[in-house]
């Protein structure tokens, strides 16, 4: 029953996968050194995007950490936060970069953009995106004596930022989610390893994950979703909406996910669901939010763009 239910959430999302394998444009900087109007010998590339930030997702942390700044920084006064997708943003910051246009993205790492672009954050003075975060595994209450194998191999799930991005940046490259994670998994036995031990192989107790359709989190589930099918589990993962994500492992129609940011941006999931599911830690570190812009762009600061007139 419920994997229907859940099912039904995820087409309910409306979201969409899309990841884009743009080519780099020219780094000789000759179209750059032009864009934007000239301010006191500084680039303005305000009004060439149109006062806007490519954003991502309604609700998702990002977002409404980049709205929060329209209202904290004066050089963002007048500025919009256009919401759409994670692979539309992607799609619009490679579509920019391939004729080395001024954009303005809400970004996050680990991401395959930052490895496949030249890109930087803008120097965020005022703190509103806060400081380094971390991607927390949360599974529901009852998970481990209900399914104590499962349980303890997402609770020893652990990896790094650059595992995440070589699996993204297979993906935004073209292979399949399923095949990317695949390969990840055979290159990486050792590690692997070291999340299974102590565990025992299952005949086919199935097992549900939730997960954002964020190409950090398509990376992180599809591995986690491979592993537990090599153990036996019979896996099944869902594409939600950041709330619904949360609220589907609180009331017991998924069973966990490994794709929980905290402490910023899931912060408000955190708060409603937070006593209602369990947290078992982090599964990556020096993960971060904030606005990104490619290099050729000559602005270092969140405070160097100028307010809408």
């Amino acid at each position: 029953m419920f994997k229907l239910n859940l099912k039904h959430l995820g087409l309910a999302a409306g979201l969409s996968f899309t990841l884009v394998a743009a080519g780099c444009g020219s780094d000789d900087g000759s179209d750059s050194d032009n864009a934007g109007s000239d301010n006191g010998g500084e680039a303005n590339y305000s009004e060439e995007v149109d006062y806007t930030i490519t954003g991502i997702e309604p609700g998702a942390g990002v977002v409404q950490a980049a709205e929060n700044a329209t209202e904290s920084y004066e050089s963002l006064a007048g500025w919009e936060v256009e919401t759409s997708s994670s692979g539309a943003m992607a799609t619009a910051l490679g579509e920019a970069y391939d004729n080395e246009e001024p954009i303005v993205v809400t970004g996050w790492t680990p991401h395959w953009k930052f490895a496949k672009y030249d890109l930087k954050y803008l120097e965020d003075p005022e703190g509103v995106f806060g400081e380094a975060e971390e991607i927390k595994t949360m599974v529901r209450q009852g998970l481990e004596n209900e399914k104590p194998n499962a349980y303890k191999i997402l609770d020893q799930f652990n990896w790094e930022p650059a595992d995440m991005e070589e699996v993204m940046l297979e993906i935004s490259n073209g292979t399949t989610p399923e095949d990317a994670a695949a390969t990840w998994v055979e290159d990486n036995a050792e590690k692997v390893a070291e999340w299974t031990e102590g565990t025992e192989e299952v005949d086919g107790e199935s097992i549900e994950l939730a997960y954002v359709e964020w190409d950090s989190e398509v990376a992180s589930t599809n591995v986690m979703k491979k592993v537990l099918e090599d153990q036996g589990f019979d896996v099944t993962i869902t594409p939600l909406d950041n709330a619904v994500m949360w609220q589907a492992v609180a009331n017991g129609d998924a069973d966990g996910m490994v794709a929980a940011w905290l402490p910023a941006t899931h912060g408000a999931q955190f708060e409603e669901y937070g006593d209602q599911v369990e947290d078992l830690g982090a599964n990556l570190e020096g993960a971060k939010i904030g606005l990104v812009v490619p290099e050729y762009m000559d602005v270092d600061s969140i405070e160097d763009l100028q307010p809408a007139e």
